[in-house]
């Protein structure tokens, strides 16, 4: 699972990526000494592909993951960033931090202009140390995080980030774009309208949640489209099973339908002895499109189970059942 997918035009690096929203304290802190040895793992281990953005620890993210750049050979890894907010010191105003434990202590402004976009990657570029990107997807542009100002949000980002993204690759300071949304509806909008190389679909296109098979890959096929897949467990229910009082769905508690669903697939799995992280972490390359797969980490042993899960053998058998089972 972690060599790089022939059939891939972005070209990346490894095909099981390094999602770096952890390094950023998604959830809990990190310190600087566990965060650089959670990057030194993953390369260990075969990551080559390494995911960030402005927004994951208001830049703590991208300044952490600049600094083991400068320890190895970029030539040798795919990186990605995000554009669509940029970062002001607060001054004095009060920032809600969210689901940051420990960020820097700025607040991220959501800009999909022209000159917002350029602003976004002017600071990606320096806390990251690097001059060109070989990926930057447009974040964010959804319901989910823009409510009824989705729609503004939308021709926003067509009319000015785009066009920003556009020329930057046209200059040959970004290899590739992409949109790294929510929803599969969204993603597809954005692949008719404007060109792009890759989308990083979020939770839709997973065990559970396959709606992202009934507009975004055929279109995406269509187009010539990468998919990225992320969210592969579903924000928790599919790392820590059903059983869990920690589990979630869509980062709150798993509706019963959802729950319901689960159970049938983890019985799935029981009958042919796979574990279900596993077939979480596997299931989306079954499809072509997919080019690679982003798994937020920030501990050293998740890197190990990670890559044991990527590389267990799973009968196809199992996959017949669970198409039968799961519609």
């Amino acid at each position: 699972m972690t060599s790089g997918s022939s059939a891939s035009r972005i070209g990346f690096a490894s095909r099981l990526g390094f999602g770096a929203s952890g390094i950023g304290t998604l959830y809990r802190d990190v310190t600087e000494a566990q965060a650089a040895d959670v990057l030194d793992k993953a390369y260990e281990g075969g990551m080559r592909y390494f995911d960030t953005a402005p927004l994951y620890g208001h830049g703590l993210s991208e300044l952490r993951l600049g600094r083991f750049l400068r320890t190895i050979d970029r030539k040798t890894v795919t990186v990605s960033t995000k554009a669509g907010r940029y970062m002001v010191p607060p001054y004095g105003e009060t920032v809600d931090y969210g689901l940051w434990a420990s960020p820097l202590r700025l607040k991220p402004v959501f800009d999909y202009s022209y000159a917002g976009t350029m602003r976004s990657l002017e600071q990606s570029a320096s806390r990251l140390g690097i001059a060109d990107f070989d990926l930057v997807y447009i974040h964010d542009v959804d319901r989910f995080t823009h409510g009824d100002a989705y729609e503004r949000r939308f021709n926003e980002a067509i009319e000015g980030c785009y066009p920003a993204l556009d020329d930057l690759r046209k200059a040959g300071h970004i290899k590739a774009i992409g949109v790294g949304v929510n929803e599969s509806d969204v993603a597809t909008r954005f692949i008719k309208a404007c060109s792009l190389d890759a989308v990083m679909m979020a939770g839709r296109y997973t065990l559970l949640d396959r709606s992202a098979e009934a507009d975004l890959l055929p279109e995406a096929q269509k187009q010539g489209v990468e998919i990225v897949a992320v969210g592969v467990f579903n924000s928790g229910i599919l790392a820590t099973g059903t059983g869990s009082s920690a589990a979630t769905y869509d980062y709150g508690a798993p509706p019963p339908e959802i729950v319901e669903r689960a159970k049938k697939i983890e019985a799935i799995c029981k009958r042919h002895n796979v574990p279900l992280q596993a077939a979480a972490i596997q299931f989306p390359f079954r499809n072509p499109l997919v080019s690679a797969a982003v798994l937020g980490m920030s501990r050293v042993e998740r890197i190990e189970q990670n890559l044991a899960w990527a590389k267990t053998a799973i009968p196809e058998s199992f996959w017949t059942d669970l198409d039968e089972a799961v519609v």
